[in-house]
């Protein structure tokens, strides 16, 4: 047998056996990427100004570490800290174990072990506390349909289900709602 007609037959052979290979790998389904909920971008030891369409600061958010989460551009925040500007311009600080913000930053969640403080300017210090509340900068909404407790100097308000608007401080609470009066002792 001739080298030529031997090399010509094993490189024909080749070429079905590659050609083949390959239509078997293209009509394959595609396996799913791995990790699609992993983030692809993580920021440490961060403050990010968030500004409304008038420009001016509808949120600030400081915390160590948060994740951006590509299959919905969401983001996962690790112990967040919200800063959120009355009229006046001075703050609420709004504390959670955990947050969640929308890809348009229009909607926040703070998740677990919920703290509020008034702005150390207020006439009276308040306390806010739940374990989930849903905020809404632009809309100056805050809200949830759990259990909120309210401490102010002398008085304790509690009830499930809570909205407030945070220009004009007013709040409304949804269902089983208890007040106690504890004067100051002076």
């Amino acid at each position: 047998m001739n080298w030529r007609l031997g090399l010509g037959v094993a490189l024909l052979i080749a070429a079905i056996i590659s050609g083949w290979a390959a239509w078997q790998n293209r009509s394959r389904p595609k396996a799913e990427t791995v990790g699609a909920d992993r983030s692809d971008y993580v920021m440490h030891d961060f403050e990010v100004v968030a500004l409304d369409k008038q420009g001016k600061e509808s949120v600030t958010l400081r915390a160590p570490e948060m994740h951006r989460i590509p299959a919905d551009e969401s983001f996962h925040i690790t112990t967040p800290l919200f800063l959120l500007p009355d009229r006046e311009g001075h703050y609420w600080q709004m504390r959670s174990k955990t947050g969640w913000m929308s890809p348009d930053h229009s909607e926040l969640r703070l998740l677990g072990e919920v703290t509020g403080t008034s702005p150390s300017q207020a006439t009276a210090a308040t306390t806010f506390r739940t374990e989930r509340l849903d905020v809404f900068p632009s809309r100056n909404l805050a809200r949830t349909d759990l259990a909120v407790t309210i401490t102010q100097p002398g008085s304790i308000l509690k009830g499930v289900g809570f909205q407030t608007d945070l220009k004009t401080k007013a709040y409304e609470f949804q269902s089983q709602v208890k007040s106690v009066y504890a004067p100051q002792t002076r």
